[in-house]
Protein backbone atom coordinates (compact mmCIF):
# COMPACT_ATOMS: atom_id res chain seq x y z
CA UNK A 1 0.00 0.00 0.00
CA UNK A 2 1.17 3.63 -0.97
CA UNK A 3 1.96 5.48 2.44
CA UNK A 4 1.66 9.62 2.42
CA UNK A 5 4.44 10.57 5.21
CA UNK A 6 4.62 14.10 6.53
CA UNK A 7 8.47 15.02 6.14
CA UNK A 8 9.70 19.08 6.63
CA UNK A 9 11.01 19.40 3.27
CA UNK A 10 13.98 19.76 1.04
CA UNK A 11 15.56 20.82 3.92
CA UNK A 12 13.00 21.14 5.90
CA UNK A 13 12.67 17.88 4.35
CA UNK A 14 11.84 15.14 6.96
CA UNK A 15 12.27 11.31 6.56
CA UNK A 16 9.96 9.32 5.10
CA UNK A 17 9.38 7.02 7.51
CA UNK A 18 9.24 9.24 10.91
CA UNK A 19 8.44 12.52 12.51
CA UNK A 20 8.38 10.93 16.08
CA UNK A 21 7.13 12.99 18.72
CA UNK A 22 5.54 15.99 17.26
CA UNK A 23 1.61 15.48 18.01
CA UNK A 24 -0.65 17.62 16.28
CA UNK A 25 -1.71 21.01 18.12
CA UNK A 26 1.59 21.33 20.12
CA UNK A 27 4.34 18.68 19.63
CA UNK A 28 3.05 16.85 23.06
CA UNK A 29 2.92 13.28 21.23
CA UNK A 30 4.66 10.92 23.00
CA UNK A 31 4.50 8.34 19.92
CA UNK A 32 7.68 6.92 18.30
CA UNK A 33 5.94 5.74 15.45
CA UNK A 34 5.21 7.53 12.03
CA UNK A 35 3.18 10.22 11.40
CA UNK A 36 0.91 9.13 8.62
CA UNK A 37 -0.85 11.89 6.75
CA UNK A 38 -3.34 10.22 4.34
CA UNK A 39 -6.74 10.11 3.30
CA UNK A 40 -9.54 11.25 5.92
CA UNK A 41 -11.96 8.39 4.75
CA UNK A 42 -10.73 5.06 4.12
CA UNK A 43 -9.91 4.10 0.55
CA UNK A 44 -11.37 1.43 -0.96
CA UNK A 45 -8.78 -1.57 -1.94
CA UNK A 46 -7.68 -1.85 -5.24
CA UNK A 47 -6.18 -5.06 -6.72
CA UNK A 48 -2.38 -5.24 -6.48
CA UNK A 49 -1.21 -4.43 -9.84
CA UNK A 50 1.83 -6.64 -10.96
CA UNK A 51 5.79 -5.31 -10.29
CA UNK A 52 6.54 -4.75 -13.96
CA UNK A 53 3.01 -3.09 -14.13
CA UNK A 54 3.41 -0.85 -11.49
CA UNK A 55 7.03 0.22 -12.36
CA UNK A 56 6.54 0.52 -16.03
CA UNK A 57 7.73 4.27 -16.79
CA UNK A 58 4.18 5.54 -18.04
CA UNK A 59 2.61 3.54 -14.68
CA UNK A 60 5.26 5.33 -12.92
CA UNK A 61 4.63 9.10 -14.41
CA UNK A 62 0.36 8.21 -13.65
CA UNK A 63 1.19 7.58 -10.12
CA UNK A 64 3.36 11.32 -10.00
CA UNK A 65 0.45 12.85 -11.29
CA UNK A 66 -1.88 12.01 -9.30
CA UNK A 67 0.23 12.88 -6.29
CA UNK A 68 1.16 16.04 -7.12
CA UNK A 69 -2.82 17.31 -7.80
CA UNK A 70 -3.70 15.86 -4.63
CA UNK A 71 -0.80 17.42 -2.60
CA UNK A 72 0.73 20.18 -4.50
CA UNK A 73 0.97 23.31 -2.67
CA UNK A 74 0.37 25.00 -5.86
CA UNK A 75 -1.81 23.35 -7.92
CA UNK A 76 -2.43 25.72 -10.31
CA UNK A 77 0.68 25.71 -11.38
CA UNK A 78 0.61 22.62 -12.75
CA UNK A 79 0.37 21.66 -16.71
CA UNK A 80 -3.67 21.31 -17.83
CA UNK A 81 -2.12 18.72 -19.93
CA UNK A 82 1.43 17.48 -20.69
CA UNK A 83 2.58 14.32 -23.02
CA UNK A 84 4.35 11.77 -20.76
CA UNK A 85 5.16 9.94 -24.05
CA UNK A 86 7.98 13.08 -24.75
CA UNK A 87 9.76 12.43 -21.38
CA UNK A 88 12.14 9.40 -20.95
CA UNK A 89 12.50 9.73 -17.25
CA UNK A 90 10.15 9.82 -14.11
CA UNK A 91 12.73 12.68 -13.06
CA UNK A 92 12.13 14.77 -16.11
CA UNK A 93 8.61 14.43 -16.46
CA UNK A 94 8.46 15.72 -12.70
CA UNK A 95 10.90 18.56 -13.69
CA UNK A 96 8.51 19.47 -16.13
CA UNK A 97 5.04 18.93 -13.81
CA UNK A 98 6.80 21.65 -11.92
CA UNK A 99 8.57 24.21 -14.16
CA UNK A 100 5.64 27.04 -14.05
CA UNK A 101 6.38 27.11 -10.14
CA UNK A 102 10.20 26.96 -10.50
CA UNK A 103 9.79 30.16 -12.99
CA UNK A 104 8.37 31.64 -10.08
CA UNK A 105 10.46 30.62 -7.25
CA UNK A 106 8.54 28.81 -5.36
CA UNK A 107 9.55 24.98 -6.48
CA UNK A 108 12.82 25.02 -6.84
CA UNK A 109 13.47 21.39 -7.50
CA UNK A 110 12.28 21.21 -3.71
CA UNK A 111 9.94 18.45 -5.90
CA UNK A 112 11.15 15.20 -6.91
CA UNK A 113 12.13 11.58 -6.48
CA UNK A 114 14.77 9.92 -4.64
CA UNK A 115 15.40 6.28 -3.53
CA UNK A 116 13.55 5.12 -0.48
CA UNK A 117 16.17 3.17 0.76
CA UNK A 118 18.95 5.52 -0.17
CA UNK A 119 17.26 8.26 1.53
CA UNK A 120 16.24 6.41 5.02
CA UNK A 121 19.77 5.39 4.90
CA UNK A 122 20.83 8.85 4.94
CA UNK A 123 18.41 10.26 7.34
CA UNK A 124 19.04 7.61 10.49
CA UNK A 125 22.70 8.07 10.36
CA UNK A 126 24.12 10.27 7.59
CA UNK A 127 25.10 6.92 5.42
CA UNK A 128 26.34 8.91 2.10
CA UNK A 129 29.66 7.66 -0.48
CA UNK A 130 32.23 10.12 -1.57
CA UNK A 131 34.91 11.56 -1.12
CA UNK A 132 33.86 13.42 2.28
CA UNK A 133 34.37 17.12 2.04
CA UNK A 134 32.40 20.27 1.22
CA UNK A 135 33.18 22.06 -2.50
CA UNK A 136 33.50 25.38 -3.77
CA UNK A 137 34.04 28.40 -5.88
CA UNK A 138 35.08 31.87 -6.05
CA UNK A 139 36.86 31.75 -9.59
CA UNK A 140 36.79 29.44 -12.47
CA UNK A 141 40.44 29.05 -11.24
CA UNK A 142 40.09 26.48 -8.35
CA UNK A 143 37.77 24.62 -6.17
CA UNK A 144 37.99 25.28 -2.52
CA UNK A 145 37.55 22.96 0.09
CA UNK A 146 35.21 24.81 3.12
CA UNK A 147 34.67 21.61 5.13
CA UNK A 148 36.63 17.99 5.29
CA UNK A 149 34.43 15.59 7.19
CA UNK A 150 36.17 13.21 10.04
CA UNK A 151 37.20 9.54 8.55
CA UNK A 152 36.76 9.66 5.19
CA UNK A 153 38.81 9.53 2.16
CA UNK A 154 39.49 13.30 2.31
CA UNK A 155 40.32 13.30 6.04
CA UNK A 156 43.20 10.67 5.74
CA UNK A 157 44.63 12.05 2.74
CA UNK A 158 45.53 15.46 4.99
CA UNK A 159 43.30 17.57 3.08
CA UNK A 160 41.78 20.40 5.15
CA UNK A 161 39.73 23.50 5.00
CA UNK A 162 40.88 26.01 2.76
CA UNK A 163 42.84 23.80 0.45
CA UNK A 164 42.54 24.37 -3.45
CA UNK A 165 41.73 21.84 -6.11
CA UNK A 166 43.35 22.66 -9.41
CA UNK A 167 42.78 19.88 -11.37
CA UNK A 168 40.99 16.65 -11.79
CA UNK A 169 41.32 13.30 -13.45
CA UNK A 170 40.69 9.93 -13.70
CA UNK A 171 44.51 9.28 -14.21
CA UNK A 172 47.82 11.49 -13.81
CA UNK A 173 47.98 11.01 -17.69
CA UNK A 174 44.07 13.12 -18.33
CA UNK A 175 43.85 15.78 -15.75
CA UNK A 176 42.22 18.81 -16.95
CA UNK A 177 42.33 21.88 -14.66
CA UNK A 178 39.76 23.33 -13.03
CA UNK A 179 39.68 26.31 -15.06
CA UNK A 180 39.11 24.34 -18.42
CA UNK A 181 36.86 22.37 -17.31
CA UNK A 182 34.71 25.04 -15.76
CA UNK A 183 35.29 27.03 -19.41
CA UNK A 184 34.05 24.56 -21.48
CA UNK A 185 30.97 22.77 -19.35
CA UNK A 186 30.42 25.20 -15.92
CA UNK A 187 29.73 23.88 -12.38
CA UNK A 188 27.82 21.06 -13.81
CA UNK A 189 31.12 19.74 -15.79
CA UNK A 190 33.14 20.25 -12.37
CA UNK A 191 30.64 17.79 -10.84
CA UNK A 192 30.54 15.81 -13.35
CA UNK A 193 34.50 15.17 -13.71
CA UNK A 194 34.40 14.74 -9.75
CA UNK A 195 32.62 11.18 -10.76
CA UNK A 196 29.07 9.60 -9.49
CA UNK A 197 28.23 9.69 -5.61
CA UNK A 198 29.36 5.82 -5.78
CA UNK A 199 31.75 3.72 -3.26
CA UNK A 200 35.05 2.80 -5.61
CA UNK A 201 35.32 6.03 -7.75
CA UNK A 202 38.71 6.90 -7.61
CA UNK A 203 39.57 10.60 -9.33
CA UNK A 204 43.61 11.97 -8.57
CA UNK A 205 43.13 15.78 -7.53
CA UNK A 206 46.02 18.34 -8.05
CA UNK A 207 45.86 19.75 -4.52
CA UNK A 208 47.34 22.91 -3.48
CA UNK A 209 47.39 22.68 0.46
CA UNK A 210 46.32 26.19 2.69
CA UNK A 211 49.66 25.52 4.14
CA UNK A 212 51.11 25.64 0.90
CA UNK A 213 52.28 23.67 -1.34
CA UNK A 214 51.06 21.44 -4.55
CA UNK A 215 50.54 17.42 -4.63
CA UNK A 216 48.89 15.00 -6.62
CA UNK A 217 46.39 12.70 -4.95
CA UNK A 218 44.11 9.79 -5.63
CA UNK A 219 41.06 9.88 -3.60
CA UNK A 220 38.49 7.05 -3.98
CA UNK A 221 34.97 7.47 -2.90
CA UNK A 222 34.05 5.26 0.20
CA UNK A 223 30.81 5.15 2.22
CA UNK A 224 30.60 7.20 5.20
CA UNK A 225 28.34 8.37 8.25
CA UNK A 226 28.17 11.98 8.55
CA UNK A 227 28.69 13.68 11.63
CA UNK A 228 26.15 16.22 12.04
CA UNK A 229 27.96 17.54 15.23
CA UNK A 230 31.78 17.61 13.76
CA UNK A 231 33.82 15.99 17.01
CA UNK A 232 36.81 18.43 16.40
CA UNK A 233 34.38 22.13 16.80
CA UNK A 234 30.68 21.38 16.38
CA UNK A 235 30.61 22.27 19.82
CA UNK A 236 32.39 24.26 22.47
CA UNK A 237 32.66 27.10 24.83
CA UNK A 238 34.39 30.82 23.91
CA UNK A 239 35.65 32.45 26.90
CA UNK A 240 35.20 35.95 26.19
CA UNK A 241 38.16 39.02 27.56
CA UNK A 242 35.14 40.27 29.99
CA UNK A 243 34.09 37.17 31.46
CA UNK A 244 31.07 35.68 29.61
CA UNK A 245 30.89 32.28 28.21
CA UNK A 246 29.55 31.91 24.98
CA UNK A 247 28.44 28.59 23.35
CA UNK A 248 29.33 27.73 19.99
CA UNK A 249 27.01 24.88 18.38
CA UNK A 250 27.93 24.00 14.48
CA UNK A 251 25.27 21.97 12.74
CA UNK A 252 25.88 20.38 9.49
CA UNK A 253 22.91 18.74 8.71
CA UNK A 254 19.33 17.83 10.68
CA UNK A 255 19.06 13.68 10.54
CA UNK A 256 18.54 11.49 13.68
CA UNK A 257 22.21 11.04 14.50
CA UNK A 258 22.03 14.49 15.45
CA UNK A 259 19.65 13.62 18.90
CA UNK A 260 22.05 12.64 21.20
CA UNK A 261 24.99 15.05 19.61
CA UNK A 262 23.14 18.19 20.56
CA UNK A 263 21.80 16.79 24.02
CA UNK A 264 25.55 16.66 24.71
CA UNK A 265 26.97 19.95 24.02
CA UNK A 266 23.93 22.05 25.15
CA UNK A 267 23.89 19.95 28.92
CA UNK A 268 27.19 21.51 28.85
CA UNK A 269 26.15 24.91 28.14
CA UNK A 270 23.38 24.10 30.53
CA UNK A 271 26.47 23.22 32.99
CA UNK A 272 28.83 25.81 31.99
CA UNK A 273 25.78 28.78 32.40
CA UNK A 274 25.82 29.60 29.41
CA UNK A 275 22.72 32.00 27.80
CA UNK A 276 24.15 33.08 24.65
CA UNK A 277 25.00 31.20 21.86
CA UNK A 278 26.59 31.39 18.70
CA UNK A 279 24.66 28.63 16.04
CA UNK A 280 26.46 28.49 12.95
CA UNK A 281 24.29 26.52 9.97
CA UNK A 282 26.50 28.00 7.37
CA UNK A 283 26.23 24.91 5.12
CA UNK A 284 23.45 23.54 6.46
CA UNK A 285 20.68 23.19 3.93
CA UNK A 286 17.96 21.59 6.24
CA UNK A 287 16.75 17.95 7.03
CA UNK A 288 14.14 16.64 9.75
CA UNK A 289 11.11 18.78 11.11
CA UNK A 290 11.91 16.71 14.58
CA UNK A 291 15.43 17.54 14.59
CA UNK A 292 14.87 20.98 13.96
CA UNK A 293 12.26 21.42 16.40
CA UNK A 294 14.89 20.06 19.28
CA UNK A 295 17.44 22.37 18.45
CA UNK A 296 14.57 25.14 18.77
CA UNK A 297 13.69 23.14 22.35
CA UNK A 298 17.43 23.42 23.52
CA UNK A 299 17.83 26.94 22.90
CA UNK A 300 13.63 27.61 24.63
CA UNK A 301 14.45 26.79 28.03
CA UNK A 302 13.00 30.32 28.63
CA UNK A 303 9.94 29.84 26.26
CA UNK A 304 6.52 28.65 27.79
CA UNK A 305 4.98 25.03 26.40
CA UNK A 306 2.24 27.54 24.91
CA UNK A 307 4.67 28.97 22.74
CA UNK A 308 4.29 28.43 19.05
CA UNK A 309 7.74 27.00 17.36
CA UNK A 310 6.61 26.55 13.65
CA UNK A 311 3.03 26.42 11.33
CA UNK A 312 2.91 24.17 8.93
CA UNK A 313 -0.05 25.45 6.45
CA UNK A 314 -1.42 22.98 3.43
CA UNK A 315 -3.66 24.38 0.66
CA UNK A 316 -7.24 24.95 1.26
CA UNK A 317 -8.58 21.75 0.63
CA UNK A 318 -6.20 19.83 2.46
CA UNK A 319 -6.88 22.41 5.30
CA UNK A 320 -7.61 19.08 8.17
CA UNK A 321 -3.28 18.58 7.32
CA UNK A 322 -2.39 21.68 9.31
CA UNK A 323 -0.57 21.72 12.28
CA UNK A 324 1.23 23.57 15.11
CA UNK A 325 4.67 22.87 16.77
CA UNK A 326 5.24 23.98 20.00
CA UNK A 327 8.09 24.48 22.06
CA UNK A 328 8.73 21.28 24.72
CA UNK A 329 10.57 21.21 27.78
CA UNK A 330 14.06 19.40 27.47
CA UNK A 331 16.62 18.52 30.23
CA UNK A 332 19.37 19.75 28.30
CA UNK A 333 18.01 22.57 27.30
CA UNK A 334 19.28 26.88 27.93
CA UNK A 335 17.80 30.26 28.10
CA UNK A 336 19.15 31.40 25.49
CA UNK A 337 19.37 35.36 26.06
CA UNK A 338 20.93 36.48 22.94
CA UNK A 339 21.88 33.78 19.78
CA UNK A 340 23.56 34.72 17.16
CA UNK A 341 22.43 32.81 13.96
CA UNK A 342 25.34 32.10 11.35
CA UNK A 343 24.03 31.20 8.02
CA UNK A 344 25.04 31.59 3.87
CA UNK A 345 23.41 31.26 0.44
CA UNK A 346 23.61 27.32 1.51
CA UNK A 347 21.49 27.60 4.61
CA UNK A 348 18.02 26.50 4.23
CA UNK A 349 14.37 25.62 5.33
CA UNK A 350 15.17 23.71 8.63
CA UNK A 351 18.21 26.10 9.15
CA UNK A 352 15.77 28.50 7.99
CA UNK A 353 12.90 27.48 10.21
CA UNK A 354 14.84 27.69 13.32
CA UNK A 355 16.27 31.29 12.97
CA UNK A 356 12.72 32.42 12.33
CA UNK A 357 11.11 30.64 14.74
CA UNK A 358 13.05 32.87 17.51
CA UNK A 359 12.63 36.67 15.79
CA UNK A 360 8.98 36.86 17.04
CA UNK A 361 10.28 36.19 20.94
CA UNK A 362 13.85 37.76 21.02
CA UNK A 363 13.56 40.00 18.33
CA UNK A 364 16.70 42.08 17.79
CA UNK A 365 18.16 39.56 19.91
CA UNK A 366 18.79 37.00 17.76
CA UNK A 367 20.14 37.57 14.41
CA UNK A 368 21.51 36.43 11.07
CA UNK A 369 25.24 36.67 10.67
CA UNK A 370 26.76 36.18 7.40
CA UNK A 371 25.26 36.63 4.31
CA UNK A 372 21.37 36.35 2.91
CA UNK A 373 19.94 32.63 3.12
CA UNK A 374 18.86 30.44 0.48
CA UNK A 375 14.96 31.00 1.03
CA UNK A 376 12.16 28.19 1.41
CA UNK A 377 9.71 28.80 3.30
CA UNK A 378 7.92 25.31 2.27
CA UNK A 379 8.18 21.90 3.21
CA UNK A 380 7.42 18.07 1.52
CA UNK A 381 5.74 15.36 2.51
CA UNK A 382 6.80 12.18 1.15
CA UNK A 383 4.55 9.56 -1.12
CA UNK A 384 6.06 6.54 -1.07
CA UNK A 385 5.63 3.54 -3.73
CA UNK A 386 7.65 0.39 -2.30
CA UNK A 387 7.52 -1.50 -4.82
CA UNK A 388 9.54 0.37 -7.57
CA UNK A 389 11.12 2.05 -4.60
CA UNK A 390 10.20 5.62 -5.66
CA UNK A 391 9.71 8.38 -3.55
CA UNK A 392 8.47 11.28 -4.08
CA UNK A 393 9.14 14.30 -2.46
CA UNK A 394 6.39 16.92 -2.95
CA UNK A 395 6.12 20.50 -1.82
CA UNK A 396 2.58 20.27 0.35
CA UNK A 397 2.71 22.79 2.71
CA UNK A 398 4.22 26.52 3.90
CA UNK A 399 6.07 27.18 6.95
CA UNK A 400 5.73 30.28 9.27
CA UNK A 401 6.44 31.76 12.75
CA UNK A 402 4.78 32.58 15.80
CA UNK A 403 3.99 35.95 13.97
CA UNK A 404 2.81 34.25 10.75
CA UNK A 405 6.03 35.12 9.05
CA UNK A 406 6.69 32.85 6.87
CA UNK A 407 7.05 34.24 2.76
CA UNK A 408 10.91 34.71 2.93
CA UNK A 409 11.28 33.13 -0.66
CA UNK A 410 14.41 35.83 -1.19
CA UNK A 411 16.50 34.67 1.84
CA UNK A 412 15.83 35.44 5.72
CA UNK A 413 17.75 39.05 5.85
CA UNK A 414 14.67 41.15 4.58
CA UNK A 415 12.60 39.55 7.72
CA UNK A 416 15.48 39.62 10.32
CA UNK A 417 15.68 42.61 13.52
CA UNK A 418 19.13 42.61 12.99
CA UNK A 419 22.07 41.20 10.95
CA UNK A 420 25.89 41.37 10.36
CA UNK A 421 27.83 41.09 7.31
CA UNK A 422 30.55 38.50 7.44
CA UNK A 423 32.99 36.41 4.54
CA UNK A 424 33.01 32.86 5.38
CA UNK A 425 36.95 33.18 5.87
CA UNK A 426 38.85 30.13 4.88
CA UNK A 427 42.11 30.98 6.83
CA UNK A 428 40.65 29.71 10.03
CA UNK A 429 38.85 26.92 11.31
CA UNK A 430 35.36 26.68 12.15
CA UNK A 431 34.36 27.82 15.47
CA UNK A 432 37.49 29.99 15.98
CA UNK A 433 37.23 32.93 17.24
CA UNK A 434 39.42 34.53 14.77
CA UNK A 435 37.12 33.23 11.98
CA UNK A 436 35.46 36.57 10.56
CA UNK A 437 32.01 34.89 10.92
CA UNK A 438 32.76 33.96 14.62
CA UNK A 439 34.18 36.71 15.34
CA UNK A 440 31.14 39.09 14.01
CA UNK A 441 29.05 37.01 15.74
CA UNK A 442 31.33 37.40 18.94
CA UNK A 443 31.11 41.25 18.39
CA UNK A 444 26.99 41.05 17.62
CA UNK A 445 26.55 39.34 21.16
CA UNK A 446 29.28 41.81 22.84
CA UNK A 447 26.94 44.73 21.86
CA UNK A 448 29.67 45.81 19.38
CA UNK A 449 28.41 47.46 15.67
CA UNK A 450 28.62 45.54 12.31
CA UNK A 451 27.51 46.19 8.92
CA UNK A 452 24.17 44.65 7.93
CA UNK A 453 23.93 42.35 5.29
CA UNK A 454 22.36 43.85 2.14
CA UNK A 455 19.50 42.96 0.32
CA UNK A 456 18.65 39.71 -0.98
CA UNK A 457 19.25 39.14 -4.64
CA UNK A 458 17.13 35.97 -5.14
CA UNK A 459 17.59 33.45 -7.48
CA UNK A 460 19.23 29.94 -7.04
CA UNK A 461 21.62 29.79 -3.44
CA UNK A 462 20.40 33.38 -3.01
CA UNK A 463 23.35 35.32 -1.51
CA UNK A 464 23.58 38.89 -0.63
CA UNK A 465 25.56 41.65 -2.42
CA UNK A 466 29.37 42.01 -1.45
CA UNK A 467 32.04 39.97 -1.20
CA UNK A 468 29.98 37.93 1.25
CA UNK A 469 28.58 36.57 -0.96
CA UNK A 470 31.30 33.98 -1.76
CA UNK A 471 32.78 31.43 -1.70
CA UNK A 472 29.80 29.56 -3.61
CA UNK A 473 29.01 26.11 -2.56
CA UNK A 474 29.28 23.39 -5.73
CA UNK A 475 25.74 22.12 -5.94
CA UNK A 476 24.45 20.56 -9.26
CA UNK A 477 21.99 22.79 -11.25
CA UNK A 478 19.25 19.69 -10.25
CA UNK A 479 19.58 18.20 -7.08
CA UNK A 480 18.73 14.26 -6.99
CA UNK A 481 18.71 13.60 -3.24
CA UNK A 482 18.34 14.66 -0.42
CA UNK A 483 22.11 14.77 0.48
CA UNK A 484 22.62 16.74 -2.46
CA UNK A 485 20.27 19.70 -1.15
CA UNK A 486 20.64 19.29 2.52
CA UNK A 487 24.32 18.93 2.87
CA UNK A 488 25.30 21.40 -0.10
CA UNK A 489 28.67 21.12 -1.90
CA UNK A 490 29.04 17.73 -0.53
CA UNK A 491 31.44 15.40 -2.49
Amino acid sequence: MKSIRRASGVALVGLALVLTGCGGGGGSSSSSGPVVIGPTSTPTPSPTPTPAATCSLSARQDWALAQMREWYLFPATLPGTLNKASYRSLDAYVDALTAAARAQGKDRYFTYVTSIAEENAYYQSGETAGFGMRLAFETQDALIVPEVFENTPADAAGIQRGARILAIGTSTSNMRTVSAIFSQSGTDGLAEALGPDTAGTARVLRIADASGGERLVTLTKAAFDLQPVSPRYGARVIQEADGRKVGYINLRTFIYAADPQLRQAFADFRAQGVDELIVDLRYNGGGLLSIAQLLGDLLGANRRPSDLFAQLVFRPEKAAENDSYLFRPQPEAVGARRIAFIGLGGTASASEAVINAFVPYLHADVALIGANTYGKPVGQIAVDQPECDDRLRIIAFATSNAAGQGAYYSGLAPVMERTCQASDDLAWPLGDSRENAVKAALDYLAGRTCTPIAGALGGIRAQSAGKEASPRLLTPARPANARQIEVPGVF
